[in-house]
């Protein structure tokens, strides 16, 4: 008859083998998405900061420009971000599923390094209150708009890939659309400025960026949701952890 420690350290290894390695991995995935959604909305920070720009006409890039005096500060969380977003991406990824939802969680991960790009190549300065500043930097503003397309991409991706099939995500499916349709035009209705028509461009930018995190949180709370499958090819059977 086995003693009572080896029957504690076989149970034990069954909790540990009863939970896939996917599960432990999208747990991450959602924590670290969680944590995204806060900090990427780093600009709230402008309330509590004499940045001396004004929230409703400025980008937000401008509070990383490199002649603001919270350049450092901004666009190192601006980094962190897009560093939780990469490495959640990259733990959600389920590697038993190819075609849309890979293609969504790659496109998340593209949008993190573009981010970095983002503030590699920040705007010179801040045309909202520096005449002879330019809004249009080259590099900057194709750095932005390739966030953007990445962003937009993870979206359509994800919600398409959401639906009945091997990775249903029905909070993704219901909420997703909406905080897609939302966000794109929240983004449209920034590029004022872009155009020689500035002037409030920063209210709708900053709803854009709260959508974004909306969208870190859908993405989080399916994750946390999912249900828990293990890493073998979809179809395959399952043996009870009892009998491993």
């Amino acid at each position: 008859m086995r003693d009572s420690s080896t029957v504690v350290r076989g149970a034990a290894a069954g909790r540990l083998h009863g939970r896939p390695a996917a599960a432990v991995r999208g747990a991450r995935a959602s924590l670290l998405l969680a944590t995204a959604a806060v900090v990427y909305n780093d600009w709230l920070l402008e309330f509590l900061l004499p940045t001396g720009l004004d929230a409703r006409h400025s980008y937000v890039s401008e509070l990383y420009a490199a002649d603001q005096r919270f350049h450092v500060l901004f666009g190192g969380i601006e980094i962190i971000a897009a560093v939780l977003v990469v490495t959640g991406a990259l733990l959600a990824r389920d590697r038993t599923a190819g075609g849309l939802p890979s293609a969504g969680w790659w496109s998340l991960v593209a949008f993190g390094g573009f981010s970095v790009a983002d503030v590699i190549v920040p705007m010179h300065c801040a045309p909202s209150i520096e005449r002879g500043c330019e809004a249009v930097n080259p590099w900057h503003t194709t750095t932005s708009a390739l966030v953007h397309a990445a962003l937009f991409a993870s979206m359509a991706l994800l919600v398409l890939a959401s639906g009945p099939g091997p990775c249903p995500r029905p909070l993704i499916r219901r909420r997703g659309p909406w905080v897609l349709a939302g966000a794109l035009l929240s983004a449209l209705a920034t590029v004022g400025p872009l155009f020689g028509r500035p002037g409030w461009h920063g209210v709708p930018q900053r709803a854009h960026l709260v959508l974004v995190g909306v969208w870190f949180l859908l993405l989080a709370g399916a994750l946390r949701k999912a249900p828990e499958t293990a890493d073998a090819p979809v179809g395959a059977r399952r043996v009870p952890a009892s009998v491993r």
